[in-house]
């Protein structure tokens, strides 16, 4: 009952314009794994994935596929139960036939329940945020995110999933953005600057200049990521 409660308290923070931001974190474990195909063999890999049903509707994943950003040309985010589900073979089977795949990434993370969140199940387009912190400010890393949370739940825009790193890949955490469509994603740029700006130091940031300088100061790199569902 209480995590079926806290998802209906995310989902409206999400999805009412103007709602109070939530700290959109969890407990629910994901293997995310990065995929780059072999020259090519992307639409092959692609349709073995979902011939597996990766990402599909009742596998509880996302199969997402790259448009703009990173080197990568999948992202598959898959809920787990727990490690020993996730690691029980001892030599687990390759995700797809080796001669599709030139580069493969993993990493398990724990985040929000997506599941309980229509608007990233159902979304037409996702921005994905990944950092490399700066070892004394991953936890500043994570406060940051949620202010930027508050910042877009006062200006009625989506709210980000934020996932934190536990074990595999190089990434401290990431953060998933859900958007209706490129059009939804865009309007931010409709928003008034003196709303910005109001916004901005609600959140906790000095002004509005200064939320990507900010956060730059938190971290070693990031990279940004346009993606696509794959259903």
């Amino acid at each position: 009952m209480l995590k079926r409660l806290l998802g209906i308290t995310l989902l409206m923070a999400a999805l009412v314009p103007g709602a109070q931001a939530q700290v959109l974190r969890g407990d629910t474990l994901y293997k995310v794994t990065l995929l780059r195909a072999a020259p090519g063999r992307l639409l092959d890999l692609i349709g073995t994935l979902k011939a597996k049903g990766t990402g599909a509707a009742n596998s509880k994943g996302l199969l997402l596929r790259h448009s703009q950003g990173d080197h990568w040309d999948l992202m598959i985010l898959q809920q787990v139960a727990g490690y020993a589900q996730a690691l029980k073979d001892e030599r687990p089977a390759p995700i797809a036939p080796l001669e599709l795949i030139a580069w493969q990434e993993d990493e398990f993370v724990r985040g929000p329940d997506l599941e309980t969140l229509p608007a990233f199940r159902d979304a037409g387009l996702y921005h994905a945020e990944m950092f490399h912190a700066l070892a004394d400010k991953r936890a500043e890393l994570l406060k940051e995110r949620g202010m930027e949370n508050g910042y877009a739940a006062a200006l009625g825009r989506p709210q980000t999933a934020i996932f934190v790193r536990e074990l595999g890949a190089s990434w401290d955490s990431f953060t998933l953005g859900a958007y209706r469509s490129w059009k939804h994603f865009a309007e931010r740029d409709d928003i008034p600057k003196d709303k910005s700006a109001s916004a901005a130091k609600d959140a906790g940031f000095e002004d509005v200049d200064h939320i990507g300088p900010y956060l730059r100061s938190l971290i070693l790199d990031h990279h940004d990521s346009l993606l696509t569902p794959v259903r």
